[in-house]
């Protein structure tokens, strides 16, 4: 069956921090005369996010409550940053996520997109982010390339849960078979939207992935062959 609908990840698909997550957690830490590497930071950004559960006090995962939460136990709990220290710390985070020029849109998004408008395909944003994700699209410009954005922090899903993945299936107004899903991540992407039964395609920017991903399904180098698979799938 030809692809009717695409779905795409954003988050080191078609956009990605300038400077790492991390090295930017790194900074603020130093900024406040905590003498941590990004490296330290970035693993005690791992234990908090395994540590808290996808709901504290009825806020889901990535809204603003869970990531002040989620600032709370990395800068507090596990780089003993002085609470009353905190809270300018945390306002200062939210505005930098907040800014457009955090962000890069990765090369050949724009070609992408516009493509896959030619095709009058129906394209869907599916991604693991804030609330703030449609004012990000909008200063970015990117927010007409897509006829429905699902951002987890809104709808109360996340991916790999197949949930997610079926809510844009109904918004795509289409079957999962004619579906195709292209994304970062290996479980998130791969094997959530594989789990949904819709097709999907691993974007490797940075040409990491080995063998074992490779026969999961599908991997790109770049955007610019995303497009020429994804054109390829629906003729």
């Amino acid at each position: 069956m030809s692809v009717a609908a695409v779905f795409l990840d954003l988050g080191n698909t078609l956009v990605r921090e300038r400077a790492p997550r991390a090295e930017i957690y790194a900074a603020e830490a130093r900024a406040e005369g905590l003498a941590v590497g990004a490296e330290d930071v970035g693993a005690c950004m791992a234990r908090a996010h395994a540590a808290l559960p996808r709901e504290i006090d009825g806020a889901f995962r990535y809204s603003d409550p869970w990531f002040r939460a989620f600032q709370r136990h990395v800068f507090v709990e596990q780089l003993g940053l002085e609470p009353r220290r905190f809270e300018v710390l945390s306002q200062r985070l939210f505005a930098r996520f907040e800014d457009p020029h955090t962000f890069e849109v990765l090369p050949g998004a724009s070609e992408l997109l516009a493509a896959l408008r030619r095709r009058a395909l129906r394209v869907g944003l599916v991604s693991n982010w804030s609330a703030r994700l449609p004012r990000l699209l909008a200063e970015l410009d990117l927010a007409r390339s897509f006829d429905f954005v699902l951002g987890s922090a809104d709808v109360r899903m996340e991916k790999p849960e197949r949930a997610i993945f079926e809510a844009a299936t109904r918004c795509a107004g289409v079957a999962p078979e004619a579906c195709l899903h292209a994304g970062d991540d290996v479980e998130r992407d791969a094997r959530g939207a594989l789990g949904a039964g819709i097709r999907a395609v691993l974007v490797d920017h940075e040409r990491r992935l080995g063998p074992e991903e490779r026969a999961l399904c599908p991997v790109v180098g770049s955007l610019i062959e995303l497009q020429d698979l994804i054109l390829g799938s629906c003729a």
